[in-house]
Formats: C-alpha cells, structure tokens, sequence
C-alpha cells in the first residue's frame, strides 16, 4: 500500500504538492488524474524518493522508499521509459538491474516475454520506438515481482494492440493483489482500468473516489425515461425537483435525481414506464468538471 500523509514539495516560491494526504490500496488500479502541472510526476517522485518532501511523508508498506530492504522486489516502476543507456541492449539493461538487485537472470526472459519483447531484446535501447521503450520500461517495473507498481503514462506510444494488452496488464497485476497506481492523460482507457481514482489540481487533492462514484457524480449523469405518459411524469417529477428535458413525445431526460428515485415517484404516480436507464456522462466529462478551476495552462479558441 502507498500511504501520504500531509505531503507538500516546494520549489523556491512554487508550490508543486499542496497537503496531499491518501492512500493507495493493494487489489485495484488507482488511476492518478490531474491537468498539467498538477503535480503529479512530482508525487510519484517523491514516494519514490526521487525528490524529498518540504513536509509531510510518502510511505510503501509502511516506510519510506529509502528504508526498504529490497526496493525492486517490493515496487516496481516506469516514469520515464526513455531513461536508460541508449547504446545498451534491453536485454543488458534488465540484465544489469538484476545482477544488481540479486534477482536471478531466467527473470530477465520472462519478463520479456510477458511485455512482448523476447524478439527485439537484443536492440539497442537508442534504436527502439516509442511503444518499444514503454514495453522495456513495464519490464523493468515488473522485473522484482513487486507487491506495488507505479506508471506515469503507461500506454504513451503503444498503438492499439498494446493499449489493449497494457489494460489487461494492469487489470490482471490489481487481480492478484497488487498495488497499481497508474498516471495518464488518457481518459477513454483510464475509465476502461481504473477501478478507483485521486484526482489532483494545483498540487491539492480534489477527488479521492471509486471511478463509478466520480462519474455518477457529474452533472451530465442522468436518467433516460421512455412512457407513454410523458406529460404526467414530466410534471410530477418537476414538481419533487427534478430536472426534466423532453427528448420526444414519449422520452425525457432527468437530472438531479437517482434511477431508484425517477422510479418510485413513476410509482407512485401510478404511471407506466417502458425504458428506465442511467445515461452515464464520460470520465472525460466528469473529469473536466472537476478540474475546471484547476487549469494552470489552458487552450482558448481552436485550431486552423
């Protein structure tokens, strides 16, 4: 498990982490939401103990990054897939990592063939693709058989395929126990992973929830109705509060209320029913409300 607990990181004047307290539990991937320069990698870095904390801690199964007896054995991670010696081989670069952390060489090819890479691991690091050093970087995060794995930007580069397998990669490590806690911009593939997300703006916590919450908590969310009588339930349902807008002569949309709710007033009502459905907003959408005054670089007007 992660655990922060007042973290905070300053840069002379600049606040990148502002009091970030949360945990990040083992059997789910967590997905690590937030515009640029939120403070996101900063956070990864620090409970990795690339940078130190201003205050606060940032601790992996109880104690700080430094202190671990076995750091690669216990967590795994990728934030910069380029970061390696480009003249060196990615079987050489795995190879050098698990001489170095007593982890026995057969490792080395079994992670390659899980990231799919046994053909090309004789490549020089320089001469691989984007997609190809995202695959090494997941090897090498996976290459101690850590209880937690931290990704920034897992899938960046990967066409389609690898998107997919990279999903189920993240899915099937949360399966077995493991803490995964995943960085991306990519919202579509993060609503398709993620069971649970922390969402930060300007270095402050803004959402710490299950996905299915935040997304249910967005004011696009809504109730499909299709009845017969959509005068009737249009009126009754304005009348307990609810947000009505009418769609056809038989559908209507309402909003501010739950499925259960529209339901029982319908009940109550005596009225008829022949469609009732959530209309669920995007993570996209939910993700853009909550973020909205968060923005510290943002794009006005479009492109030629």
């Amino acid at each position: 498990m992660i655990s922060l607990k007042g973290l905070c990181k300053r840069y002379g004047d600049r606040t990148a982490v502002d009091d970030l307290s949360l945990e990040v539990r083992p059997g789910a991937v967590t997905g690590f939401l937030g515009p640029n320069g939120a403070g996101k990698s900063t956070t990864m870095r620090l409970i990795l103990g690339l940078d130190r904390p201003t205050a606060g801690t940032a601790l992996i199964g109880g104690v700080p990054y430094r202190e671990l007896r076995n750091p690669l054995r216990t967590v795994g991670a990728m934030l910069d897939a380029r970061a390696l010696h480009p003249g060196r081989s990615g079987y050489a670069h795995l190879t050098a990592l698990a001489r170095s952390n007593g982890i026995a060489r057969g490792r080395v090819t079994e992670v390659l063939q899980t990231v799919g890479m046994a053909e090309v691991a004789r490549r020089r690091a320089g001469a691989l693709s984007l997609g190809m050093s995202q695959r090494l970087g997941i090897a090498a995060a996976l290459l101690g058989d850590p209880e937690v794995l931290i990704f920034d930007e897992p899938v960046n580069g990967l066409d389609p395929e690898g998107v997919r397998w990279g999903r189920h990669l993240m899915r099937s490590l949360a399966d077995e126990g493991r803490t995964v806690f995943v960085s991306s911009h990519l919202m579509s593939e993060m609503q398709l992973t993620a069971d649970h997300l922390v969402v930060i703006g300007r270095g402050r916590l803004i959402m710490d929830a299950p996905l299915a919450e935040v997304i249910a908590g967005s004011a696009l969310t809504a109730v499909a109705v299709r009845t017969p009588h959509a005068d009737d339930l249009s009126a009754r349902l304005g009348a307990a509060g609810v947000t009505v807008e009418r769609l056809g002569e038989n559908e209507l949309v309402a909003t501010g209320a739950t499925i259960e709710r529209v339901g029982d007033l319908a009940y109550e009502a005596g009225i008829r029913l022949h469609e009732l459905r959530t209309r669920e907003a995007s993570l996209e959408q939910a993700y853009q409300e909550l973020t909205a005054g968060s923005v510290e670089y943002s794009t006005r007007g479009t492109a030629a």
